[in-house]
């Protein structure tokens, strides 16, 4: 699942709106909007503040790359 998707299912799982959402990740709500719609330019400082305000969280992994 996309990143846009999930962060929309979880804030709506919420009953947030994109602004109270925003209000609580100390993001703009166009920020939100942005990140729900797909945009691929996100800022990942503020990407993490929406996630951890609404529960979710990233994790990078190290892949096996065979050379």
């Amino acid at each position: 699942m996309q990143v846009a998707n999930l962060v929309q299912q979880r804030r709506k799982e919420l009953k947030l709106t994109q602004a109270e959402a925003a209000l609580l990740a100390g993001v703009s709500p166009r920020f939100v909007f942005d990140v729900e719609n797909g945009k691929t330019t996100v800022a990942l400082d503020r990407l993490t503040l929406l996630l951890g305000a609404l529960g979710l969280q990233m994790r990078i992994e190290v892949a096996n790359i065979e050379r």
